[in-house]
């Protein structure tokens, strides 16, 4: 690696110019320079921790400011003092060391930037000529915080907004989970002057609207997951949104009249079942929806009750709201069959059956449960847990129980908890894997149950047997389709189909794309 010479930092200098003049010509009101923010190449220099330039683009803080306010100079220069130039800029970097960012609450020592000096760059960023800052916190090495997972509060950066709003005299943009209403409306004035959205426009890009005409019941909740968005961007697919299929090629992934009006029978009501009810509805058809049990929402009930997941909640809220909203014909309480199936008058049958935890055998033990039981209260839970797998709902509600206070340990066949992050975006993965340490969750991986008695499990681990005090063990090593029903159909003369979990167990956004993409083509 070597530092940047100075006749290429001239040159980015006018390539960041030359943009700015072409929005300029494209009759563009104003543009935000990216950034002093996230650890990207103007925050580098900003920051101590990565310049050790010794020239005039380092040393003190004006130095390492001197990139980002020579920018904003030479872009006033070609386009004049009244284009506004805006500054996406994290007051406070969250760097324990090299790739290790601090969570909140975490007491630390900041190796980036702390919140005393992000006041005095911001003073001399709005002093050589920007006229706002975009506020928020972090870096590549507190990477969570740019991306905010579900594991934050919301707002989580509005005392930062709040604190630039009485140090700097100029508007302050904030974002940050800020898609609760009352939330975002109660921060304008205190502790900014402007609500910035980014994901939640993803998942409902009629969210400003729908604030205006105070219909809030009908905003699309983002979910904070990062698989639609972030984690399609890292795969190199095109971005678009978990709880929004549609998103990013609504021209030709739009919801359009069937040409054909059926009778559509759906036969499971959980978030493939009311996505596959809701599109097809819309579309024209006669929907009818069957749900086993008490309530709408299958898998997502349980799986949204630890508080960091209340835009899971939401999401099944809306679900409920819009299906309310429109001429679904719902029926809980109903245990389909074959039998009802055939003598029914639907043209189309769709299977949304989901899935069930799988269950190992450890004897009749009766501390042993299933994380759903505990997720929905069916079983009390002690002091002392084991959980037994340590995939992504394990992880979670160990997590969840922890900051209960209990002491929990967790038991993964696997080399790695959460299956290595492979299957969820890296911010997500990093924070959640943090927050067990931070919380101090035992962890032990590649590691297997040996036995289970009345008061401690037995694993085998790397290391040699270990016997740990447990008085529930809770198991969470995955779930199995419900398929039996729709396999049992394949040789009717109904047309049948079978989507969400009880086609391929995977998440959210496999079972809402798997529906919609179905229910949008009948």
């Amino acid at each position: 690696h070597k530092g940047m010479s100075v006749d290429e930092i001239k040159e980015l200098i006018a390539s960041f110019v030359a943009c700015a003049i072409v929005a300029k010509e494209s009759k563009f009101d104003g543009v935000e320079i990216h950034a002093v923010h996230e650890g990207y190449l103007l925050d580098q220099f900003a920051i101590a921790l990565y310049n050790k330039r010794t020239d005039e683009y380092g040393g003190d803080l004006r130095g390492r400011l001197k990139i980002t306010t020579d920018i904003v100079k030479a872009i006033k220069t070609a386009c004049g003092e009244d284009f506004p130039v805006s500054l996406r800029y994290s007051l406070k970097s969250f760097v324990k060391a090299i790739r290790q960012g601090a969570l909140p609450g975490e007491e630390f020592v900041e190796q980036g930037k702390d919140i005393g000096e992000g006041i005095e760059a911001a003073k001399i960023l709005v002093e050589a000529g920007y006229n706002l800052l975009n506020v928020d916190a972090g870096t590549y090495d507190a990477w969570y915080w740019n991306h905010p997972p579900m594991y934050f509060k919301k707002g989580m950066y509005r005392e930062f907004g709040k604190i630039l709003k009485e140090n700097v005299d100029v508007p302050i943009i904030l974002a940050g989970r800020m898609d609760n209403p009352e939330m975002a409306c109660e921060a304008l004035g205190t502790c900014c002057d402007i609500i910035g959205y980014g994901r939640p426009l993803l998942a409902d890009p009629y969210l400003p609207a729908k604030i205006k005409a105070e219909k809030l019941e009908d905003i699309r909740p983002c979910l904070s997951c990062h698989q639609g968005c972030l984690d399609r961007l890292a795969h190199g697919l095109p971005l678009s949104c978990a709880v929004n299929p549609a998103c990013g090629r609504e021209k030709d992934f739009a919801i359009t009249p069937a040409p054909e009006k059926k009778n559509v029978l759906i036969v499971g009501g959980g978030l493939a079942g009311m996505e596959a009810a809701r599109v097809c509805t819309i579309r024209g058809h006669k929907v009818t929806l069957l749900e086993k049990g008490p309530e709408l929402g299958g898998n997502i009930v349980p799986g949204s009750i630890p508080d960091f997941k209340e835009d899971d909640r939401a999401l099944l809220e809306w679900y409920i709201v819009q299906l309310g909203k429109l001429p679904v014909e719902i029926k809980l309480n109903y245990t389909a069959n074959k039998e009802m199936i055939e003598k029914s008058n639907a043209d189309i049958v769709i299977f949304a059956t989901g899935s069930t935890p799988l269950k190992l055998d450890f004897g009749k033990k009766n501390h042993v449960c299933t994380a759903d039981d505990i997720l929905t209260g069916n079983e009390k839970v002690g002091e002392n847990i084991v959980v037994v797998g340590g995939g992504l709902v394990g992880c979670e509600t160990g997590l969840w129980l922890r900051q209960q206070g209990k002491k929990v340990t967790i038991v993964e066949a696997l080399p790695e908890i959460i299956g290595g992050g492979k299957d969820m975006c890296f911010a997500n993965y990093d924070m959640l894997k943090d927050l067990l340490a931070f919380h101090k969750v035992g962890i032990y991986p590649s590691s297997t149950v040996i036995t289970v008695d009345d008061a401690s499990v037995k694993i085998k681990t790397p290391e040699g047997e270990k016997e740990i005090k447990a008085d529930t063990v809770i198991i969470s090593v995955g779930y199995r389709s419900n398929s039996s029903l729709y396999d049992g159909m394949t040789a009717s003369n109904k047309i049948v189909y079978n989507v969400g979990d009880s086609r391929n167990v995977h998440n959210i956004m496999y079972a809402i794309w798997d529906a919609y993409q179905l229910a949008r083509e009948l």
